[in-house]
Formats: structure tokens, sequence, C-alpha cells
């Protein structure tokens, strides 16, 4: 099963949100767009805030939540930035407490501060 949260680049790269198999939900890198008005807020932590918003929808779609991440990776392009986010990636991960890392990285465009790709395993019934 795929999922699209919307973004016009889901098409024009050739990708989607997520996608759940077997079990596992892999959810592709995700930035901090608001696909609502396809505008990128300024400060690292509220891209951060909107990554996670938008991979949380995903998530939901397939029937899991963030507490269900098991691997998590961050990827920033200035690492000064990180510290700023941790207060928001410990209050999304305060229960699933993933495997984390954190790679400092250019990303596709210069107002990107973070991306955040994440594994999951849906929950047994």
């Amino acid at each position: 099963m795929r999922v699209s949260s919307g973004s016009p680049f889901e098409d024009k790269i050739g990708y989607s949100r997520a996608v759940l198999c077997d079990g596992w939900i892999f959810v592709a890198g995700t930035t901090g767009y608001d696909y609502a008005t396809m505008t990128m807020p300024g400060p690292v932590t509220a891209q951060c805030s909107n990554a996670l918003a938008t991979i949380g929808a995903a998530l939901q779609r397939v029937g899991a939540s963030l507490d269900d991440v098991v691997r998590v990776r961050y990827i920033l392009p200035d690492p000064a930035d990180w510290p700023a986010c941790w207060p928001i990636v410990r209050e999304a991960f305060a229960r699933a407490r993933p495997a984390a890392t954190m790679i400092s990285a250019g990303l596709q465009a210069p107002e990107m501060k973070i991306e955040i790709e994440v594994t999951a395993r849906r929950p047994l019934s």
C-alpha cells in the first residue's frame, strides 16, 4: 500500500510519502513544508514540527502512529540547528524511543533546514 501526502513533489520526483509492506511502514524523507499552503516556515523548529505532523498523518493512514516508529533519521544542513529540535523530537518520540541518527548534509532546496525519515512497524492486532 502506498500513501500520498498530496505533495506535488511526489509526482514530480516519483515517490510515495509512505509505503506499507508486510507490516513495516517506510516513510520518505519529509521536510517542513506546510502542504496546505505550500509554504516553508523559516525557523528550523517550525519545520521540524511540520515534518513530524506530515509523518504522523501518513502513519495514521496505515493504522499506525509516531509511537510505532522504530528507526528515525534526521538530516540537517547545519548541525548547529539540531539542539533546537531536541525538545520537539523528544516529545514526538517519548513513547517509541526509536533508534536514531542525525546526519549533516545538504538538502534539496536552501530553505530546507531539516528532513526526517522514519521506519515504523504497524501494531499487531
